[in-house]
């Protein structure tokens, strides 16, 4: 087996289905038994509102039966997405560059920067430009991360100075925030500049980024399926 990572791009999105399913397995074995228990549940409950609704006859049952299933895809699906990004999580957990590939998830309006700052024993700070104004995110070593997100906040005030920066790190420290809670804690920092405003931001640090090396990030298929499984179960 190939361990090339998996790019949902350029797969179907049967094949992205399958890949997530695959992958989401290999850490929870009890997600098929977790599906079809959804799938029997909520398609009991959608057969019992169909066959509840007036009528009579044939036509009723069919209504009944085609109403359980859709229901029972449903539940399926939201307990298949819902475990899927569980173990995705528990996949990247440990892992260099975590916090970029979970910042991933974000959906439009944000603008991620992956290692905007780091030092020789990877510790990194990511950036993300949205609703919040700037927010820099750092992973690794508590001590040598606080030095290193206090010079990227001094970079970023010099050339953004009249918009927000805020400062999220992650971990499981004290006054950190868990891997699988660092999107929603992202999205909670509020709304505090307008769309306008987050393209002046991105030009306004486009000069600082000019300046800095790159450092790709070791890529795997945890991400990447993570971000076509979000694709997929948003319809897209």
């Amino acid at each position: 087996m190939s361990n090339q990572p998996l790019d949902p791009s350029t797969m179907s999105r049967r094949r992205q289905i399958i890949e997530t399913f695959r992958m989401t397995k290999q850490v929870d074995r009890a997600v098929g038994w977790w599906m079809l228990g959804a799938f029997l549940l909520f398609g009991a409950i959608g057969f019992g509102i169909f066959w509840a609704l007036p009528g009579g006859g044939v036509i009723e049952m069919v209504m009944a039966v085609v109403g359980g299933l859709l229901f029972g895809f449903l539940g399926m699906m939201i307990v298949f997405s819902r475990r899927a990004q569980k173990a995705a999580y528990a996949r990247m957990e440990g892992q260099v560059g975590a916090g970029a590939r979970a910042l991933t998830m974000l959906r439009r309006g944000w603008k991620l920067e992956e290692v905007v700052g780091f030092t020789k024993q990877q510790d990194m700070v990511h950036r993300v430009v949205g609703p919040p104004g700037i927010v820099l995110v750092g992973e690794g070593n508590p001590n040598r991360l606080r030095q290193l997100m206090i010079s990227e906040r001094r970079k970023h005030e010099r050339v953004a100075a009249d918009y927000p920066v805020h400062e999220v790190y992650v971990g499981t420290g004290e006054g950190q925030v868990p891997l699988p809670k660092l999107v929603r804690h992202v999205q909670k920092l509020g709304r505090q500049v307008k769309p306008a405003e987050q393209t002046d931001i991105i030009n306004r640090l486009k000069a600082l980024d000019a300046q800095r090396p790159k450092v790709p990030l070791p890529r795997g298929p945890v991400p990447t399926s993570m971000k076509g499984m979000r694709g997929n179960l948003r319809g897209k």
